[in-house]
């Protein structure tokens, strides 16, 4: 299959691009480094992504931006940094790409962890994180031409502990590996409308 990445570079997207190219033929996306640059806050920009890399076979979207902080200092904007990057991010990216991906084709975003098992200061996080298991949801029995969608729920990566460790107090990290085969199961299996958990 043909599959874009976005956020490939991140820890997530690295566990999913090694499990995915052993299979598939994959072209990065990112917001600063890639085979494409593409920004997915920006329709335009992510016309343009689907104008060089259709027609695609699946999409995965692992990328999105949230605020921390503690909950008496957030403010709507706060809030809405994470809607607007990591959930309407990602949902952009499915809305503009209905048309341009293959027949039973497939999109799999990215949510977290915080929505089910909080932190202290993840609030922004976990809004977003349940927007977008709630769009999924429904998105999929919408979607056309035999297209699945789902969402990956990973908790906190091993590889991320020596950055994010310290924030997740008695969360057990999860493998990449064991992530990796989450984007697998979304893209090569036949599961729509799931929000898969990797715990």
């Amino acid at each position: 299959m043909k599959i874009a990445v976005i956020g490939a570079e991140g820890d997530i997207g690295k566990a999913a691009c090694c499990e995915l190219s052993r299979r598939h033929r994959l072209i990065k996306v990112g917001r600063s480094s890639g085979d494409i640059i593409a920004d997915m806050t920006d329709p335009a920009s992510i016309d343009a992504m689907y104008a060089r890399t259709a027609p695609l076979d699946a999409v995965v979207v692992t990328a999105g931006d949230v605020h921390f902080g503690a909950l008496m200092e957030f403010t709507p904007a706060h809030y809405m940094e994470g809607l607007a990057h990591k959930a309407m991010g990602q949902v952009n990216v499915v809305l503009a790409g209905l048309t341009r991906l293959s027949d039973n084709g497939s999109f799999t975003l990215t949510s977290g962890v915080l929505d089910r098992d909080p932190i202290r200061m993840g609030s922004g996080a976990a809004l977003a994180n349940g927007a977008l298991g709630g769009f999924v949801v429904s998105a999929a029995v919408e979607m056309p031409r035999g297209i699945r969608i789902n969402v990956v729920s990973p908790g906190l990566l091993d590889v991320s502990v020596a950055r994010y460790g310290d924030w997740f107090p008695g969360h057990e990290p999860v493998s990449s590996h064991r992530v990796g085969l989450a984007y697998a199961r979304s893209v090569e299996g036949a599961g729509t409308g799931k929000v898969i958990s990797v715990q």
